[in-house]
């Protein structure tokens, strides 16, 4: 698959990847970036938009755990440049749609309410049951342009109901309030077929490597 993602969209999401979660903002590392996690599990992530010398050279100088590799290729293409030490981990998607999205008309179930909270930058959106507990929750961070969605996610018991296109839309709409249409998101390889359905296109592969001992 080709890659179609720009520079601009790359640094756009990675400045939202990082206000989504509170930490220092990604700072240019050769024709790549570094984002420190400080996670147990994730102390540093490096993120390039294209499979180079850059990034094969950083996975030469790298022996530490838990430092994360990320770029925008196939894991085909990166686990033949690397060595065995680096773990392929679960493929993600990058994905983009222009608003509006597809099947507009979805609404929410009975039982269940809508809440809103955050900051001037960023939007929490949760859907929580008649006795307040927690079904679905995402995250949306505009930077410039570009209405990134972010820590989408559905507790399992509530999984299958509708819950999470509902959310979607939610966030879209906010998005769309602000007078930003392009969208922009990474998914797992369940949630790419939801978003899919939505009307989302994968634009690039994102590949990530570990070492995870």
């Amino acid at each position: 698959m080709k890659n179609n993602i720009s520079p601009a969209i790359l640094e756009k999401w990675l400045t939202a990847w990082s206000l989504s979660r509170g930490l220092p903002t990604a700072t240019k590392f050769k024709s790549g970036y570094k984002l420190d996690v400080g996670d147990e599990k994730q102390k540093t992530r490096y993120v390039f938009g294209e499979l180079n010398d850059d990034f094969l050279q950083l996975s030469e100088t790298i022996n530490e755990a838990w430092v994360f590799l990320k770029v925008c290729a196939s894991p085909n293409e990166v686990k033949n440049k690397i060595a065995e030490r680096w773990v392929i981990q679960p493929q993600g998607y990058m994905m983009t749609c222009i608003s509006p999205m597809a099947n507009p008309n979805k609404s929410l179930p009975d039982g269940y309410k809508i809440e809103f909270d955050g900051n001037h930058s960023i939007t929490v959106v949760k859907i929580v049951t008649k006795d307040g507990e927690l079904a679905c929750m995402g995250r949306l961070v505009i930077v410039d342009d570009l209405a990134v969605y972010d820590r989408i996610f559905t507790e399992e018991k509530y999984k299958r109901k509708g819950l999470a296109t509902f959310l979607i839309r939610e966030l879209e709409r906010i998005a769309m309030s602000n007078h930003v249409y392009i969208n922009f998101l990474v998914a797992t390889e369940q949630g790419k077929l939801l978003y899919q359905s939505l009307g989302w296109k994968v634009c690039s592969l994102y590949t990530s490597v570990v070492i995870p001992f």
